[in-house]
């Protein structure tokens, strides 16, 4: 029984990684400056999940688009930093935070 309850674990926390990875990009953006290998190496290390490249450039494309980050170009590698609205965006949500974890623990 313990078996399947830690596959059904690990099938969500990797669900609710892919899920939330826009707030894990720009929390982490927030710290410092990103590329894409650092980025799938960065959720990679944190929560044991591989996703892949295009998963990333797709999802940066779309934060670039809403205007949540911007790209410069360094050695030939696009660098991803936070815009002032992903600044606005991640606090926002840090500062939902116990609403966001109360609503996940009411699906229970």
């Amino acid at each position: 029984m313990f078996f399947l309850e830690e596959q059904v674990v690990e099938k969500w926390r990797k669900k609710t990684v892919k899920r939330f990875m826009d707030i894990l990009i720009l929390a982490e953006l927030e710290n410092k400056p990103m590329g894409g290998t650092d980025t799938i190496a960065f959720i990679h290390e944190k929560f044991g999940v591989l996703v892949s490249a295009g998963t990333v450039y797709s999802l940066f494309h779309s934060l670039e688009r809403d205007k949540m980050i911007k790209a410069r170009v360094e050695k030939r590698k696009k660098i991803y930093t936070l815009t002032e609205e992903g600044e606005k965006t991640i606090k926002a949500i840090r500062k939902a935070n116990n609403e966001i974890q109360s609503t996940l623990k009411d699906l229970l």
